[in-house]
């Protein structure tokens, strides 16, 4: 089996690993730099789990080669809160309005809505929902995670957070 050596940066770090071509970005996030937070749930990219920001973009890591990601900034929800001591805003809203059950999506649902946050900051209900389309939560029913969202969304236009 052949294997390459992949530089990324990952939440700001340096890193690279020896990967074959046929392994993924989540494998090489977990398995390789033990960055466990990005989960694998479907390996199909129907759940939203793994879901990392690729140069900015939330991409599903289980259907992304490490080997594209080469040279790339990537961050995962390690790197959401770079600083270690605080919360990131949304992660703070979802603890304030209870929209982790199992916890197993939050990750993936984190950072996108940290992306679509980052390019629409007063984003509206239907555009979360839209942002949220490629995840599933079995726990939650979605509401809390949108109301989450949408507060902080609220926050970023002024209003109460």
């Amino acid at each position: 089996m052949q294997r390459a050596i992949v530089h990324l940066t990952v939440n700001g770090d340096s890193c690279s690993a020896l990967v074959s071509a046929s392994t993924t970005l989540a494998e090489m996030l977990r398995d390789e730099l033990r960055l466990t937070g990005t989960k694998v749930g479907c390996g199909t990219g129907d759940c939203g789990a793994c879901t990392v920001l690729l140069d900015g973009r939330s991409v599903n890591a289980c259907l992304t080669l490490a080997l594209e990601a080469d040279g790339a900034q990537v961050t995962t929800i390690e790197g959401i809160a770079p600083s270690g001591q605080e919360l990131h805003p949304v992660q703070a809203a979802f603890v304030q309005h209870g929209a982790v059950q199992c916890g197993f999506c939050t990750p993936g649902m984190i950072v996108s809505a940290v992306e679509l946050l980052e390019h629409h900051p007063g984003a509206s209900e239907a555009e979360i929902r839209r942002a949220l389309g490629g995840h599933i939560c079995r726990c939650t029913g979605y509401t809390k995670i949108v109301e989450a969202i949408q507060a902080v969304a609220r926050g970023q236009r002024g209003g109460e957070a």
